[in-house]
């Protein structure tokens, strides 16, 4: 039996995060620049499943804000601005199947089927990259999506910034770690 789970927030929920979000977007508008709140609230107004997965976003410590814009898409980028990998997405393996090759002490879930749930991606190398030039974040580490071809042959790739650099790394893609969790992308 599948369940469904409805992903929209009541209008008392989405007024309270749209809150919590723009007092963010105005206390680090070192991220944002050259974008306006309001066209931001516009978007988020008009797609209620996005404002749903920030919501989850929010509640599992991503502290999420918008990092940029896509001129292209006409899309605004949200990210996980938490100071640490984001405390409810930690100790999970990498993806599904590395949770179904662990035979004992399995992890209670795995960051892709998590990202995928929450309407989100997991950042790339590069998006990593481009956060900790915003600002020093993870003092943690965090997946990131690899590459297919590392995949196949059973690893993951991970970030964490150290000594004023991005560190990647590589782990079996079934560990998990109690300070490992992961940082999220979302497009409205």
């Amino acid at each position: 039996m599948t369940v469904s789970i409805k992903k929209e927030l009541s209008f008392e929920q989405g007024e309270e995060l749209l809150k919590v979000l723009k007092t963010r977007f105005e206390k680090h508008r070192y991220r944002h620049k050259d974008i306006e709140w309001t066209n931001v609230q516009a978007k988020l107004n008009a797609n209620m499943e996005k404002l749903w997965s920030l919501n989850e976003m929010e509640n599992t410590g991503g502290e999420p804000d918008v990092i940029g814009y896509d001129k292209e898409k006409d899309e605004y980028l949200f990210s996980d601005c938490a100071a640490e990998s984001p405390k409810g997405r930690r100790s999970y393996c990498y993806d599904r199947e590395a949770l179904e090759s662990r035979k004992k002490h399995k992890p209670e879930n795995n960051a892709f089927d998590m990202a995928t749930f929450m309407g989100i991606e997991l950042l790339t190398e590069e998006q990593y990259r481009m956060l900790q030039k915003l600002e020093s974040f993870d003092k943690t580490s965090s997946w990131v999506q690899t590459p297919d071809d590392i995949r196949k042959l059973g690893g993951a790739l991970f970030c964490d910034y150290r000594y004023g650099q991005v560190f990647v790394y590589h782990n079996g893609a079934e560990s998990y770690y109690a300070a490992r969790g992961f940082r999220g992308m979302l497009r409205v």
